[in-house]
């Protein structure tokens, strides 16, 4: 078993060596690489299969650490080869970009391309409404922003005349009766004139 350890272990390590010359390679060459590097983890596994074997076989005093052994080392190989899809599958990806961009800087656009400018129109009514509905939540969130800070502001205002009033009632000695000015009585409109108290606490504010 120790033999076919440490020459799977070694394999494995010259995988991960030749996994880094992956993407320097050109197009020609790293299909091969790729293919070179396939057919050996398969071999690995091969390895693995009769190592699982050779392990269950160990005296049970090294049974459980052979059996570890094997498994660091599937764990490495399965690494591996997760590594070796993903770039295969970022080249594909890459690859039928290229093509896709060759064939549309090749193809000679004319007046009968009705389909071709049936998308393109399409596209940008599609790109127009977007920025129109996003200019129209800009706004809308703009206008309620307006709107609050005006609600603040009113708000900071009447707190700043009822103070005052308190402070004209309390110079007055009116600060037993001011509560009623302010809270029991609404303010003075045409159909309810101003009380005789009320004229003289708005005379004071205007001083």
């Amino acid at each position: 078993m120790e033999t076919l350890y440490h020459q799977t272990n070694k394999q494995i390590q010259e995988v991960q060596s030749q996994m880094g010359h992956l993407e320097g390679a050109d197009r020609e060459s790293v299909h091969l690489l790729e293919n070179e590097l396939q057919a050996r983890i398969d071999q690995i596994f091969n390895h693995l299969e009769r190592l699982e074997i050779l392990a269950s076989k160990e005296p049970p005093n090294r049974r459980q650490n052979a059996k570890l052994r094997v498994d660091q080392l599937k764990y490495d190989v399965q690494h591996l080869r997760t590594a070796l899809q993903n770039f295969q599958h970022r080249r594909y990806t890459r690859e039928a970009q290229e093509r896709e961009r060759e064939e549309l800087l090749s193809r000679t656009f004319t007046t009968n391309d009705a389909d071709t400018s049936i998308h393109i129109d399409e596209s940008i009514q599609m790109n127009s409404g977007l920025r129109n509905a996003h200019r129209g939540m800009d706004d809308l969130l703009g206008s309620g922003s307006s709107i609050l800070n005006g609600l603040r502001d009113q708000r900071e205002t009447l707190k700043g005349t009822h103070k005052k009033m308190l402070d004209v009632a309390n110079m007055l000695g009116l600060s037993n009766t001011i509560p009623g000015l302010t809270t029991a009585h609404p303010p003075a409109t045409v159909d309810q004139p101003w009380t005789f108290k009320e004229r003289i606490v708005a005379q004071e504010m205007t001083l």
